[in-house]
């Protein structure tokens, strides 16, 4: 008999110009704006979703262009 896995869920990813929403694995956490920043060592709006996503990952599959939270927040 073998070991039975779960697929991988998606990771949802929210921005504002506060912080982040994060759903990973079914739990739903907050990052604020100033963890971004001391994580990542970048001005919050000059972080990419991508960057975000591999703090809250350990090997994230990524996807598409990166985007700027900047860029997100504003509608761009």
């Amino acid at each position: 008999m073998g070991v039975r896995r779960e697929p991988r869920s998606m990771t949802t990813l929210s921005f504002d110009p506060d912080g982040v929403d994060v759903v990973y694995e079914g739990c739903e956490f907050r990052l604020e704006r100033s963890l971004v920043e001391e994580a990542t060592r970048k001005d919050y709006f000059a972080v990419t979703d991508h960057e975000v996503l591999r703090l809250v990952e350990a090997d994230p599959s990524l996807s598409g262009q990166a985007r700027r939270i900047g860029d997100i927040v504003a509608g761009r």
